[in-house]
């Protein structure tokens, strides 16, 4: 891999971090905020390291499984509904029920297993943008981590106030899941000598294309819908003394 391909490779990842990642202020605040002051920013420093040692142990083996015929066709499918859901979220808070500890340790397990639970789609995508190569998924992982934890709240107002960031994180998504899915062992044994070059990139355009029109097109639906179910509804029909 050439170094502009590489670079290109790393700022796809940390997209994807802060695109997918941005629930891990939350977690990690939510999880440390009954630690005395003192505690608090070890609680802090210590679960962000889990969560990234536990996340880079798991693309690891997401990358070795990823090798395997047909499992990054799988695997595209699943980044192209992860892709098509960023464009759809209504954004609920979905960590209401997330436990918090008073002790350093409790707080520091709790964000490790949030962030397992929480992380397969960031896992999947990441896997597919890195090629197979783990370097270059520590190397994203470290760039956005940062970005993640001390800066998710301006990156949260960027994506409120330009919507097209979401859609561009959306296409790419789709664009890496098309690319995952064409270098799929079981589809490159059918081009024999090689497949040409067109043919990934033509591959990574329609994924890109499909997640935004879909994406966009349930959103539409969505918002369609939640304006019909709040139009006010009489109780009964006017009866005729009442005219």
């Amino acid at each position: 891999m050439d170094a502009s391909a590489f670079l290109l490779a790393v700022l796809q990842i940390v997209m994807i971090d802060i695109l997918l990642g941005g629930d891990n202020a939350v977690v990690i605040a939510l999880a440390c905020r009954r630690l005395p002051e003192a505690q608090r920013a070890k609680g802090i420093f210590w679960g962000v390291v889990g969560a990234i040692s536990v996340r880079i142990v798991l693309i690891y083996f997401a990358l070795q499984l990823l090798a395997l015929p047909y499992l990054k066709l799988l695997g595209a499918v699943l980044l192209l509904w992860i892709g098509i859901k960023l464009l759809t979220s209504d954004e609920e808070d979905d960590h209401e029920g997330l436990a918090s500890s008073d002790n350093l340790w409790g707080a520091v397990k709790t964000v490790i297993v949030a962030d397992v639970v929480m992380s397969l789609d960031n896992v999947i995508a990441v896997a597919g943008a890195a090629h197979g190569n783990l370097t270059l998924v520590v190397l994203g992982i470290l760039v956005s981590v940062p970005i993640i934890v001390w800066g998710s709240r301006f990156v949260l107002k960027l994506m409120d106030r330009f919507p097209v960031v979401i859609t561009l994180g959306g296409a790419l998504l789709g664009w890496i899941a098309g690319e995952m899915a064409v270098s799929d062992k079981a589809v490159t044994g059918y081009f024999g000598a090689g497949m040409p070059g067109w043919v990934k990139y033509a591959c990574g355009v329609t994924g890109a294309i499909l997640v935004v029109v879909v994406g966009k097109w349930l959103a539409s639906r969505k918002v369609v819908t939640t304006e019909i179910v709040e139009v006010p509804l009489d109780a009964s029909p006017a009866s005729p003394q009442d005219k």
